[in-house]
């Protein structure tokens, strides 16, 4: 048994009574919904609790958004984009505020990492240097962009009126109000993906938190009013899926929505934005693929595809779920990736020294087992973990399996949590034909030595993101989605500026 799955339950609880005195106020709160400038009471006046993933106890309560609750949210960003002093607003004036809301995440980003560890369950310090970071980045990145948005000038022949000369241009405008609803696994970061680049382009937001982790969010609609953004701007909703993110997604006065979650809820989105027609950006699922060439530095492959998997507990749309490696390193890299698993000490977020941390849900954890289960009835062997623990925390050891083959759900499916499945190869030219060989196409990852044939490997792998010789290496500056049903639409970098932008064509008949 894994050592660290021995210690007491006891000691995989966080203590709250160490928080800072700022997250001890802010959970002790009801928290309401931010619409039109105002924190109000959803409209049914229900609540819901939000659960320490470490200990299943209630750390705080929060307002039950539902349709009501949309149509004021939405009714409050249509004005500000269309009447409100948002509509107004010079380049530099949008520019300065993100670069405000910047400085006061920046200013309160412990805080930020603290809550986000106890509402997520992740690691403390992956929250304050991964995830706080990250999202400070893409804020200040996003922040530069609303002087840059230019249109051009347009070379019109006037080929079907020889006679008269045209002058013409094209300009981008905002596309309107945005639904944004984000996923539980990176709740700032993806709330930063949706909004900032949203409000840099000029739209107006309704944010509809995942209802597992609803409170950097809410943090976050505090720093937007700290920071001076005009009432209407930023609306959050909170509430569950099916009632609240099922209104933003059908809403009639939502121009755009965005989604970041599973493929299932995702085709629900794109159905339900059908109605009018509306812009979708939809991130989903993956079952991304590491391959270990036979050059590779085996020690480096080792300690990244472990990462790559076991990284915020396998809690990650581009994981390296899937393991292939060249048969004559095989035993030698699933050892290692083994051996780290069977290190990692599991603990709470707030444990700084924990490597391991609960998973976000007592639903996702069933989820997990549910995946075990079926591997080791199909025949997986499990060379590390294998199991979920029966504790008040949402604990699962980091498993490795082995002797697995492409008719196994295990392998088919994404599992979301710390699973990795690991299979030999022998042919480099047919591995990327087995890459490929899912629905999805979010991500992959190669490592090896040989330029040559990682370029000829890379351009033949269906997926929008290949790493080499690393694993989730994320920028502000580099456009993140997926091929097939793994998205449509990009975050990051300026292909998600132009996402919330609209281009018009203006001609002018200017014959003398």
């Amino acid at each position: 048994m894994n050592t660290a799955v021995a210690a007491p339950i006891a000691s995989l609880a966080n203590d709250l009574s160490k928080i800072s005195a700022a997250n001890k106020a802010f959970l002790a709160r009801t928290h309401r919904l931010l619409i039109d400038g105002e924190w109000v009471p959803a409209a049914s006046g229900k609540t819901f609790d939000v659960k320490d993933p470490s200990s299943d106890a209630v750390i705080s309560r929060v307002a039950e958004g539902d349709a009501a609750d949309i149509d004021r949210a939405v009714a409050a960003a249509r004005h500000a984009f269309d009447e409100g002093e948002w509509s107004k607003l010079k380049p530099v004036d949008r520019e300065r505020l993100l670069h405000r809301l910047a400085d006061l995440i920046e200013k309160h980003a412990d805080e930020l990492a603290e809550l986000e560890s106890i509402d997520n369950g992740k690691s403390v310090v992956m929250a304050r240097y991964v995830d706080v970071k990250h999202s400070l980045e893409v804020w200040r990145y996003m922040a530069g962009w609303p002087t840059k948005i230019e249109g051009k000038v347009l070379p019109v022949s006037g080929a079907l009126m020889p006679d008269q000369q045209y002058a013409a241009f094209s300009m981008l405008e905002p596309i309107g109000v945005v639904g944004a609803i984000v996923a539980w696994n990176f709740p700032l970061v993806l709330a930063t993906w949706k909004c900032a680049p949203a409000l840099a382009a000029g739209c107006t937001v309704v944010l509809k938190p995942a209802e597992e982790t609803p409170l950097t969010a809410l943090r976050l609609g505090e720093l937007i009013q700290e920071a001076g953004f005009p009432k209407g701007v930023l609306n959050i909703v909170t509430g569950m899926g099916p009632t609240a993110g099922a209104a933003l997604s059908r809403h009639p006065q939502v121009d755009k929505v965005t989604f970041t979650g599973s493929t299932e809820v995702g085709r629900l989105i794109v159905q339900a934005a059908a109605g009018n027609l509306k812009k979708v950006t939809v991130e989903l699922g993956g079952k991304s693929p590491a391959i270990v060439l036979p050059d590779a530095d085996v020690d480096a492959a080792i300690a990244g595809t472990a990462g790559a998997i076991f990284f915020n507990q396998g809690q990650v749309c581009s994981a390296g779920s899937r393991l292939y490696v060249a048969r004559q390193l095989f035993d030698r890299v699933v050892a290692g990736v083994a051996d780290a698993a069977q290190s990692m000490k599991l603990g709470p977020g707030l444990d700084a020294s924990a490597q391991i941390n609960p998973l976000v849900s007592n639903i996702q954890r069933e989820r997990v087992a549910r995946y075990l289960k079926e591997g080791a009835a199909a025949g997986a062997r499990a060379a590390a973990g294998g199991r979920a623990l029966a504790s008040p925390g949402y604990y699962v050891e980091p498993t490795v399996f082995v002797d697995v083959n492409e008719s196994m759900s295990v392998v088919r499916e994404e599992i979301f949590g710390p699973v990795v499945v690991a299979q030999p190869y022998d042919d480099v030219a047919e591995i990327a034909r087995v890459a490929n060989s899912t629905m999805y196409g979010l991500a992959a990852s190669i490592w090896g030595r040989d330029v040559g044939k990682i370029f000829r490997l890379a351009p033949k792998l269906k997926a929008g993101t290949v790493w080499v010789n690393c694993h989730n290496m994320l920028d502000s500056t580099m456009p993140f989605g997926g091929y097939k049903q793994s998205g449509w639409g990009r975050e990051m970098g300026g292909e998600a500026v132009r996402g919330y932008l609209e281009s018009k064509s203006l001609c002018l008949n200017i014959t003398g």
